[in-house]
């Protein structure tokens, strides 16, 4: 059985993502973001197998190098921003410098494209990667059974901003309306930022769709 937690990290109340499997020990992140100290603490003693981006934005990216350098797992992200990670204009990191300064770190190791499959875990966890840009160009989902990690670009009642670097408006619609929206209702939505909702709730209620 697969549990799942969430972290809300850094100034930006960025939701990390913590999947295990309690009795082997083992898990994958989700967008480990600045500041993640509690994150840290909750993952000594587990394996991690790698941390999964759905974009590169600072505040989805903060915690990458601390985790990757104490766990020496491998960084999974789409190759339409293989390099913000170690490009603070990019990530945005630089724009804001009260919030912590430039983030830089080592690129990921493995490139998400829409379609994949991933078996992590032993093969208890499996992902499909929907490729959602608009947000920003590599945003990416992740649908594991009934839960779509999703990043930035649906919200409860909301979607992601597009006024950022390689954002989109009709892109990001056009990945609501033609990949999320395709999915079932009862799809639980785990956002970036914010609490938690439902793919049948959006489609009936979010007012910017």
């Amino acid at each position: 059985m697969i549990k799942i937690e969430s972290f809300s990290l850094g100034p930006l109340q960025t939701n990390a993502y913590l999947l295990s499997d309690p009795e082997a020990g083992r898990a994958v992140i989700i967008d480990p973001g600045m500041n993640p100290g509690p994150l840290l603490k909750r993952i000594e003693g587990l394996h991690i197998e790698a941390i999964l981006l759905t974009h590169a934005h600072f505040d989805h990216i903060g915690g990458v190098d601390a985790i990757r350098k104490s766990k020496g797992c491998p960084v999974y992200l789409h190759d339409a921003e293989a390099d913000w990670l170690t490009n603070p204009n990019k990530n945005g990191s630089s724009r804001w410098p009260d919030l912590g300064g430039p983030i830089v770190t080592d690129p990921a190791e493995y490139a998400l494209d829409e379609g994949m499959i991933l078996k992590l875990l032993d093969g208890r966890l499996t992902f499909k990667v929907l490729h959602t840009p608009g947000h920003s160009p590599g945003s990416v989902s992740f649908l594991f059974e009934k839960h779509l990690f999703g990043g930035d670009v649906l919200f409860k009642l909301s979607v992601g901003r597009t006024d950022l670097t390689g954002g989109s408006e009709r892109e990001l619609l056009d990945s609501i309306h033609g990949k999320l929206f395709e999915l079932d209702d009862d799809v639980t939505v785990y956002p970036g930022h914010g609490g938690r909702t439902t793919i049948g709730f959006e489609r009936e209620h979010n007012p910017y769709v």
